[in-house]
Parts: C-alpha cells; structure tokens; sequence
C-alpha cells in the first residue's frame, strides 16, 4: 500500500512537472509580446511621449479629456459604429440566403458556385483594398462606367471622395471579401441538419419558407451568433487596413476609424502618448466583443 502511494505521488509529480514545463513557455511568450505592450501602453497614456527618447514627462488624465473633446475620435468612432452594424447585418443576411441556395441538392454547379463566392476571401485585404480602389474610381472605375453606360450618369459619385458614400463603400468591399466564408459555414452548418426533418415536413404541406423558418434557423442558431461575433470582430479590426490602403482617413477624417487614427497620431504626427489613449479605448471594446464571443461560444450545442 505505501509502495502504491509513493508511485502515485511519483506520477503526480512528473505529471505536474510536464504541465509546468509546456505552461511557461508559453506565458513567458505572453507575458513579453501581449501583457508587457498591453501595461506598458497604458502607462505611457499618462504621458507626453513624442516616440523618441525617455523625454517624457507624466500628464495625468490630459490625453484622455483630449480624446473625449477630439471631434476627428467622434468621427472615428461613429464611422466604427455603422461599420460594426452595416457590415455584419448585410454579410450575415447574403451568406444566409447564398448558403440556403447552395445548401440545395439539386444544384448541379452548387460546387462551382461555392469556390466562386469563397473565392474573394482567400485574397489579401490589401489586394482587395487596392482592387475596390480602382473600381470605385471616379474616372476609370467599373462602376461609374456602367453607370454612364446605361445613362445613369446622375447616380455618378466619387464614391471614396464623398463624406455621404465613402464609408459604406469600404463597407461594401469588406461585405464582398467576407460573404463567401460565412457562406461556407453556413453551409456546412445545413448540411448537418438530419434530412428526416425536412421529410417530415414535406409532408405536412410546409412551405420552403416555414422549413427555413421553423427547422434551418434554429438548428443553425449556434453557429449563426457566433458568425455575428466572428465577424463584428473582424470588421472592427480590419477595418484599418481597408481604411488605410483605400482613402488614408479621408475625406477631411470622414472615413477614419479609431485604429487608423491611432497610428496616424503615433507614426506621423509623432504623438505616442495620445496614440496610447486611443488604444486603450480599442483595447476596452476589443475585450468587451471578445467577451460576448467567449459567451456565445460557451453555449451547448443543440442535439437532434
């Protein structure tokens, strides 16, 4: 019996030991490259900091009554806020009805149609950027040419050179670049759903709306809230480059978000204390989405 109790507290311990040994590692790693940037940032939001040198000096809460009375962090944020709603209800909304097509099994290109639609997402976003930048040109652009060519020349628009057009043009280009990839998910999502149920409807005389309605949606409903986080945490920070690469800010900061003027702030205007405010700002709505998301995802899947 000692005997036993020995080798038991021997393989607890080697057990513990090898626990310990793959834990550190990785908290050294992220305690150096997320927990040291994330304390050091917020400390400099106290300050001056110009980005250059120890030439600082503590500032208090200057930065952060800044930021409240910066009309161009309104600007950002309010722009934020419509991509945060524009973007993911319309991605959702067309993998929805692009999945529940495709889902079908009469569809004979149905895999052709899935490559096509999931094609844009394996593009980088600076590629897309640049891609949607020429189509929205106001001279050479496919889309104001089409438009002149049916005689439409009133709906003409220098779409990323207007306030009242610019962000939800960016929005569109992150609605083509995502739609494909909620799509696929969707899809599988369907296909997992047992067919009894929808034979059983048929027979009930149900229609192909009640069947979406009534069986789709709330077998897919899992899957479906946490795309939505999925993707609202997407858009929020990839916003950023979209913005960056297709109009810099512009015009006069209407397309601007809060990221992009974080580093506009730090890397050109040399303001890195400020910057930091910012970023303390994102990183409080980053842990809030991320929270809704661990929520979400904690959720017990539904058994059929």
């Amino acid at each position: 019996m000692r005997q036993l109790v020995e080798k038991v507290k021997r393989l607890t311990y080697k057990r513990n030991f090898f626990i310990f040994v793959c834990i550190v590692p990785t908290f050294v790693l992220f305690s150096v490259f997320v927990l040291y940037p994330m304390f050091s940032s917020f400390a400099m939001s106290f300050t001056d900091w110009s980005g250059i040198g120890k030439n600082y000096k503590f500032i208090g809460l200057q930065n952060y009554e800044k930021l409240f009375r910066d009309r161009i962090v309104k600007q950002a944020l309010l722009n934020n806020i419509i991509l945060l709603v524009f973007v993911p209800v319309v991605t959702i909304l067309l993998s929805l009805l692009f999945a529940f097509l495709l889902s079908g099994k009469k569809l004979r290109e149905k895999k052709v149609y899935r490559v096509l639609f999931f094609f844009p997402n394996v593009i980088a976003i600076s590629i897309t950027s640049i891609l949607w930048s020429f189509i929205y040109h106001p001279s050479v652009g496919i889309i104001n040419g089409f438009l002149k060519w049916i005689g439409a020349e009133s709906l003409i628009h220098t779409w990323l050179g207007e306030s009242a057009t610019v962000v939800f043009s960016i929005g569109i280009t992150m609605i083509w670049q995502a739609v494909g990839y909620y799509m696929i998910l969707f899809i599988a999502a369907m296909e997992g759903i047992p067919n009894e149920l929808y034979e059983v409807a048929n027979i009930e005389g149900a229609s192909s709306f009640q069947k979406f309605s009534k069986i789709t949606m709330p077998l897919i409903r899992n899957v479906l809230d946490v795309a939505i986080i999925f993707n609202i945490i997407a858009v929020f920070n990839g916003s950023f480059t979209y913005t960056r690469i297709m109009t810099g800010g512009g015009p006069d900061n209407k397309s601007n978000v809060l990221s992009l003027y974080m580093y506009q702030q730090a890397f050109e205007n040399g303001n890195f204390g400020y910057a930091m405010a910012v970023g303390v700002i994102i990183l409080i709505i980053t842990l809030v989405l991320s929270g809704i998301n661990n929520r979400l995802s904690a959720k017990d899947d539904i058994t059929y």
